[in-house]
């Protein structure tokens, strides 16, 4: 019914008014699709241990984690009577017996509360917008940021955000967790919590989501990308998944269109890092994904396969940009993946380069026209289209020509603006004229001096003055 109002509108009114009008139908209808795609959280029955406390950890990875900031802190919510516990990650990470890169910490202090206490010991508060959230973020003796989040509960979700509520129960808190190897807690005298058997699946190799996989999915749609991505970080092999996980994601997938790019392309982009990044994505493939994170729908998953094999039989690392370009027929294609992913401008233009230059370049000379690539960009770009230059090769296995451009030193150029001057009368045409002497260079490898190049100047002036010529008469005609 709002359809046909809008549109009697538009034959009564215009410009401004319609405008008006056409916004706050598109609002309604928005704000409608929203209020429906919230869901609320069901309390599930998840099969638990009684005891949590399994073990008490006295590891070297363990011990790596105190700094003086970290005992500082320990003491201080020790001080108030608030529990602090390493949360997620870290604590998967140590008890596979690896140096934890990033710490994130969970507390049954209220936002409020460590507020409270943090400006009464006069520890500075950074990063605010988290606290809506349920983190506060300290930085310690002004040299260590810690992370500590108040436990929660997830009230609603919508499969990309969740409303909160906060809670003193731990277990309620692990309960709201993707995976059973990241609900683990660790408290600082080494006691390690694990409700939901997640130290025993990580000692067993299996990657599960806490309760049921259905529910947890669609409580956050990420949640797809990121089981695949801790699959390749915990199993030894490339297809031991659980199939009832398997068919959770399957009917979920169309859940990933809600996501937005930069939080898929950080996950992407990870599993491509990881291990078994060619069986993963197929398997993300096969799950049906293609569309919704920016392929097309019939990625050329042959040409991946043999791409990412080859770099493997190099021994060589390829840029997970690069592995994606391996699905792709053309530039368009390209530019449908940016689109969606929201590349950054680095991997855009890498992207870009290897679809334009990845084909065999045929020439007696091999290693020239890469030498050109990067020669006729201006010099501070030099190094950067080099990179461009030895991943195209890594792309097509080219070991020695790799092995070639690695080892060559870019020459210099020897001529220059200022040198321009005398000979060319014209600022406005100084940059054509040194890009053909550029070129004029480089098809004489690099050998011609200042003088024999600033000899070739009066025939490039005289081309320059015959394509203006021809420009002037077609325009003329047209």
């Amino acid at each position: 019914m709002l359809s046909v109002l809008a549109g009697r509108v538009t034959n009564r009114l215009s410009g401004l008014l319609y405008r008006k009008i056409t916004e706050r139908y598109k609002f309604a209808r928005r704000n409608l699709r929203t209020k429906r795609t919230w869901m609320e959280v069901k309390n599930f029955d998840v099969l638990s241990r009684t005891d949590p406390v399994i073990m008490k950890l006295d590891c070297p990875e363990f011990h790596s984690v105190f700094t003086p900031e970290l005992q500082t802190l320990a003491n201080l919510f020790k001080k108030y009577n608030y529990e602090l516990r390493i949360a997620g990650g870290a604590v998967r990470d140590i008890l596979m017996s690896k140096q934890p890169k990033d710490l994130d910490f969970a507390t049954d202090a209220t936002p409020q509360q460590m507020k409270e206490m943090f400006t009464k010991e006069e520890i500075r508060m950074i990063n605010e917008k988290g606290e809506k959230h349920g983190t506060i973020t300290a930085r310690i003796n002004d040299k260590e940021n810690f992370e500590i989040t108040t436990l929660r509960i997830d009230v609603l979700t919508n499969g990309r955000h969740a409303q909160v509520e906060f809670t003193k129960d731990w277990k309620l808190d692990a309960n709201r967790r993707d995976l059973t190897i990241n609900s683990m807690f660790l408290d600082l005298d080494g006691t390690l919590y694990d409700y939901f058997y997640g130290y025993d699946d990580l000692q067993r190799k299996r990657v599960v989501f806490v309760g049921d996989a259905d529910t947890r999915i669609r409580e956050d749609y990420l949640r797809i990308l990121r089981y695949f991505r801790f699959y390749g970080r915990i199993m030894d092999s490339p297809d031991k998944h659980d199939e009832a996980t398997i068919k959770a994601l399957k009917e979920n997938i169309d859940g990933l269109s809600q996501i937005s790019g930069e939080r898929i392309w950080s996950e992407w982009n990870k599993i491509l890092m990881g291990n078994f990044a060619l069986e993963l994505t197929l398997k993300l493939l096969e799950c049906g994904a293609s569309k919704h994170i920016g392929l097309p729908e019939e990625p050329v998953v042959e040409n991946f396969r043999i791409v990412y094999q080859r770099a493997l039989s190099n021994n060589v690392t390829l840029k997970p940009i690069s592995l994606i370009v391996s699905m792709l027929r053309n530039e368009d294609e390209v530019m449908t993946v940016h689109n969606r992913l929201k590349l950054s401008n680095s991997d855009r233009d890498l992207a870009f380069f290897l679809m334009q230059h990845r084909e065999y370049i045929p020439c007696e000379k091999p290693l020239k026209p890469y030498q050109q690539l990067i020669l006729i960009q201006s010099t501070g770009r030099y190094e950067i289209y080099r990179e461009y230059v030895k991943e195209v090769l890594r792309y097509r296995g080219a070991m020695e020509l790799l092995d070639e451009v690695e080892q060559w030193k870019i020459p210099k150029f020897p001529i220059n603006g200022n040198m321009m001057k005398e000979h060319v009368s014209n600022p406005k045409i100084i940059g054509l004229v040194l890009k053909k002497l550029k070129q004029i260079w480089i098809d004489e490898d690099f050998k011609l001096t200042s003088e024999h190049l600033l000899e070739h100047i009066p025939s490039i002036l005289s081309e320059l003055e015959e394509e203006k010529i021809k420009r002037q008469k077609h325009h003329k005609k047209t």
